[in-house]
């Protein structure tokens, strides 16, 4: 390994300066016309105007409905979600639809189970309208939710979602009636517990014999529509999704991913009830997320038009066709291109990936046998491609905890407010690593060594993708099994002519044309935090471009001396380069992504009174509290037993001033004792406007064995380990009347002690509380601002 390899023929073939810079020219703008492609496509449609025909969707008029629905932010349960709510009914009567309103009791999505945390549940009121098929095959439901966060009017999630559903029906009450039953479900109490989705799909009378659900969603303020989510066994439902939807962007990676996450949405609820369908949602602007920036100002038309094209042809197409036929045996693999959306059946994906192996293989064997390089140098070429691959990522990743040094305000943020530099930053990052790890070994081991080790990784990757998340392995499997295809035609060329350099050119557009898409999307989806992600597949997109690559270095081999010296130094120049812009870049993320006003830094911080000790305490769950933040709190306490249901059990605490406020009451409706069981019928009553009820029963007075809330019957598993409840619930959106809950208890002590607590919201009107400055915002969090009132009654 200490002398230069042998010149390849190919770089023989283009040693003279001019003849290997025109290739290199050559090659790399075929890639920037695919990458420009690529991008082109990515991006969101115009604004359809006020005066669109009436059969096509118009986000100018659903914008409309936008203003309505986000005027102010309406939790579920406030009058403000009240309003919203008959708005929706009145456009879609007036449409002439079927329209009704479910209300009802209901739990969160999955099994009821309750013990410490407590059991979710909320009075929920969805409103649902049909529009009748002429000869239906089974129903689609249009589902999203109107309810918003209490921190924020969810201009974007979800009044998006739900303007697009107003408008879809209007468009599709404009044109000839659908073959099936089209419902459109707009659910409440999302943000609390999904459980308006939860009720509506396993009893609503029309959702009995499940169908095709199409559910629109918005993490964000502007980008592309991704579907991201579907129901197993997608063929079939991807199939109708690539060929109607006029937008379709989607990739199976997402799928894959999603279903490995822990976070949820309504389609959650349908899945659970064997539902089929996608799940939609642009991500991008993620830093309004969940705030009081989330206004309709914030939301980017273009998405909602993009948004709304999708679901009215969608509806179209699924209202049409045959329902029945929508039952597939597998999933497919799926990816966005230029012009639509590639798909094949997953049950190709383990060929294609030993397929990608062998083809790179072979390409190695055949390295060899026509001498551009040997078995140990292909081995050193394994082994060194796998140095970017880790480092691109944890570069991504010290970077960005350079710039949380210096704006530490983003740790609260799901991406910064303009995060285009800092991903162009990471970008730049990858690019460096990668020129600057070719640069170092490209002489001592040769570029074809290490072109086929890049490819080796791309295709182990496959491999590992076929194992672990079998719709992501096309991401690593095609591009080593283009690149291998394209180096065995290059081989087989005249090696003076421009068929070598066109077809790796060739192998390596379809790594742009597979890669470039994650890599654009990786950064919205993920956050900045993530960074390290859209890095490490940047490094792969580079590997399966290292033939192109290569031609922006003077010939390997054959200098000596000085000559060499000056070699490796152009050879470097792309990598400072890239370094350097990588450092701009980020600088200039730090220079005009500032907080202001209307850019504020994220804060957390809470009230909680105990109504019967008359203590109060500011908490917050910032880990390094901001200067606003610090004035309120300190240290961490374990605050779950004075507060359960707050969500959080370690929090910052701060004293506070007493409020008079009252807590909620205990009426005892019923108190029976038989056989050593205790039945106590109680109706919790909050005394003030409140967006949440909590009832905890503390486990050394008593062991709950049944309980029924509101009527429905409350099953838990017992707890284990020293805790101090023994059972509880969370009801979101308790009517002023208050909640009826019975317990069979097993007395343990002679009185039972029963912790009940109820949370408004806004904190301006509290004694000691400082408004905060203008630069100082709220952070997406379902506690912010969150007021909380605590008292125990021994009955």
């Amino acid at each position: 390994m200490g002398t230069p390899p042998p010149t390849p023929a190919a770089d023989r073939a283009f040693a003279r300066p001019r003849r290997r810079a025109v290739a290199a020219l050559a090659a790399l703008a075929a890639l920037v016309a695919v990458a420009a492609g690529v991008l082109f496509d990515l991006r969101t449609p115009a604004v359809a105007p006020p005066d669109a025909p009436a059969t096509e969707f118009s986000a100018s008029r659903a914008y409309e409905h936008v203003q309505v629905v986000a005027a102010r932010t309406h939790p579920a349960g406030s009058p403000a979600n009240d309003q919203v709510r008959g708005h929706l009914e009145r456009t879609l009567r007036d449409l002439g639809l079927e329209t009704s309103v479910q209300d009802t009791v209901a739990p969160e999505a999955g099994q009821l189970s309750g013990a410490a945390s407590g059991t979710t549940l909320a009075r929920v009121r969805n409103v649902v309208a049909r529009l009748p098929g002429t000869d239906p095959t089974g129903r689609v439901f249009l589902v999203a939710h109107y309810d918003s966060v209490q921190s924020g009017p969810g201009g974007n999630d979800d009044a998006a979602g739900t303007s697009t559903i107003l408008e879809v029906a209007r468009a599709l009450t404009s044109g000839p009636k659908p073959r099936n039953d089209v419902v459109f479900v707009l659910t409440d109490a999302e943000e609390a517990c999904l459980c308006g989705a939860a009720a509506f799909a396993a009893e609503h009378p029309l959702a009995a014999d499940g169908g095709v659900v199409l559910n629109l969603e918005a993490r964000g303020s502007t980008g592309p529509v991704i579907m991201f989510e579907t129901s197993r066994r997608n063929a079939a439902l991807v199939d109708v999704f690539g060929r109607a939807a006029p937008h379709p962007v989607g990739t199976s990676f997402a799928v894959e991913v999603y279903r490995l996450l822990p976070n949820d949405t309504d389609f959650t609820a349908f899945l659970d009830e064997n539902f089929a369908g996608l799940n939609s949602a642009y991500l991008d602007g993620g830093a309004i997320y969940h705030t009081p920036l989330d206004t309709p100002a914030s939301m980017d038309r273009r998405s909602l038009q993009h948004h709304g094209d999708n679901a009215l042809a969608l509806a179209r197409e699924f209202g049409r066709i045959d329902l029945d036929t929508l039952a597939a045996g597998h999933d497919a693999t799926y990816f966005p291109v230029p012009g639509g959306l590639v798909r094949y059946p997953g049950w190709a994906t383990w060929p294609l990936a030993l397929a990608a192996v062998l083809a790179v293989g072979a390409l190695g064997w055949l390295a060899r046998r026509r001498g551009r390089t040997s078995l140990p140098r292909l081995a050193a070429g394994f082994g060194l491609a796998l140095v970017p691959v880790v480092v691109a990522p944890l570069a991504a990743w010290l970077l960005w905890a350079g710039v949380l040094a210096v704006r530490p305000g983003y740790a609260e943020l799901l991406d910064p407010y303009r995060p285009g530099w800092y991903r162009l930053a990471v970008v730049a990052l990858a690019a460096a690593v990668l020129f600057g790890w070719y640069a170092l070994t490209r002489r001592a081991v040769g570029p074809a060594a290490l072109a086929v080790g890049g490819l080796g990784w791309l295709a182990l990757f496959g491999v590992l993708l076929a194992l672990a998340a079998p719709g992501g392995s096309y991401l690593a499997t095609l591009p080593a099994l283009a690149g291998a295809l394209a180096g065995l035609v290059a081989l087989a060329l005249r090696i003076d002519g421009p068929g070598p350099v066109v077809a790796v050119t060739v192998g390596a557009a379809v790594g742009v044309l597979v890669l470039l898409p994650t890599v654009v999307l990786l950064f919205p989806a993920l956050g900045m935090g993530m960074g390290a992600v859209a890095a490490l597949f940047a490094v792969l997109l580079g590997l399966a471009a290292l033939p192109v690559v290569d031609l922006l270095h003077p010939p390997a081999g054959g200098e000596r001396g000085m000559a060499a010296a000056r070699a490796r130094r152009r050879g470097a120049l792309p990598a400072l380069a890239a370094a350097l812009a990588a450092a701009v870049f980020a600088g200039v993320g730090l220079a005009v992504d500032r907080f202001d006003a209307a850019h504020p830094i994220p804060t957390h911080l809470m009230y909680a009174l105990d109504a019967g000790t008359g203590q109060a305490r500011w908490l917050s769950h910032e880990t390094d509290p901001q200067p606003w933040t610090d004035g309120y709190v300190g240290g961490v306490e374990q605050v779950d037993g004075e507060f359960p249901g707050l969500g959080d059990t370690e929090l910052r605490t701060g004293p506070a001033p007493a409020a008079d406020l009252p807590a909620p009451t205990v009426q005892v409706l019923a108190d029976d004792t038989a056989l050593n069981r205790r039945t106590l019928r109680l109706r919790i009553v909050p005394q003030r406007q409140v967006r949440l009820l909590t009832l905890h029963v503390d486990v050394n007075t008593a062991h709950v064995q049944q309980a029924t809330v509101a009527g429905r019957p409350v099953f838990f598993d017992r707890i284990t380990g020293e805790q101090r409840w023994d059972f509880g619930i969370v009801f979101h959106a308790p009517p002023p009347e208050g909640v009826e809950v019975t317990l069979v208890l097993a007395p343990k002590a002679d009185r039972a002690a029963l912790r009940v607590m109820d949370a408004s919201d806004g904190l301006d009107a509290l004694p000691g509380f400082r408004p905060r400055p203008a630069d100082v915002g709220v952070v997406g969090s379902h506690s912010s601002e969150m007021l909380a009132v605590a008292r125990t009654y021994q009955l």
